[in-house]
Formats: C-alpha cells, sequence, structure tokens
C-alpha cells in the first residue's frame, strides 16, 4: 500500500493551501491517516489526523483556527486545508496512516502510524 501526497508549494503569509494524501488501496478505512511535518533543523511534529471510520480528528495546539482535516467519502483520502499560512507552518509535510483505530490520545503520536508517504513541501514567505 502507498500513500502519495500532493498539493505543496509556495505561498505568501496569509495565505492558503490544501495537501492530499491518497492511499493506493482501501486498506484503512477503519484505521487513522494523519499529517506530520518537520521543518529545517528541527524534529518532525504532529499537524493533525483523523480516524476514518468515525469522526474523530485532532489538531495540534499551534494549527487549530487556522488548518482543517478531512476525509473523503471513500476513505481512501485525506485533505489538510491550510488558511492564514505562517512562515513557521515552512516545513516538509509528511502524510501516514495506519489500520488501526487508535484511542484519540494516540493519533499524535507516531508510533500509531505504520504507513508513510513522502513528503511535501511547503514553504511560506513573510
Amino acid at each position: 500500500v502507498q500513500l502519495q501526497a500532493f498539493g505543496g508549494g509556495s505561498v505568501q503569509a496569509g495565505g492558503s493551501l490544501r495537501l492530499s494524501c491518497a492511499a493506493s488501496a482501501r486498506t484503512f478505512t477503519n484505521g487513522v491517516m494523519g499529517w506530520f511535518r518537520q521543518a529545517p533543523g528541527k524534529e518532525r511534529e504532529f499537524v493533525a489526523s483523523i480516524r476514518l471510520g468515525d469522526p474523530a480528528k485532532i489538531l495540534a495546539d499551534s494549527v487549530k483556527g487556522r488548518f482543517t482535516i478531512s476525509r473523503d467519502a471513500a476513505k481512501t483520502t485525506v485533505f489538510l486545508q491550510m488558511d492564514s499560512l505562517k512562515p513557521e507552518d515552512t516545513a516538509v509535510y509528511y502524510c501516514a496512516a495506519d489500520r488501526r483505530r487508535p484511542i484519540v490520545s494516540a493519533m499524535s503520536l507516531e508510533r500509531s502510524y505504520d504507513y508513510w508517504g513522502q513528503g511535501t513541501l511547503v514553504t511560506v514567505s513573510s
């Protein structure tokens, strides 16, 4: 199973981008998909996650009110709508997924995800 991320690019501060992550098979329909990011010189950090079989969603505090995570009806694609972007949002964004359904408190943990996609670069200029 592969995860493919789309939608990265360059934008000015205050702008918007929409990332998509598509799974190559209906493998995660009862599991979870999420986004992490890694800025230059920093460790990878959690951004957002959604359980595909129920409406549970969580967002990192740093993006609450600006980012939204959603999924398609087929439960094979997850979207990250990023609004009011800031220069500190600049990072490589990684999509991740797992067949298991983690508890909400575990959705932000990298160990809850066995599958990872290639990164997509988001650059926000001031």
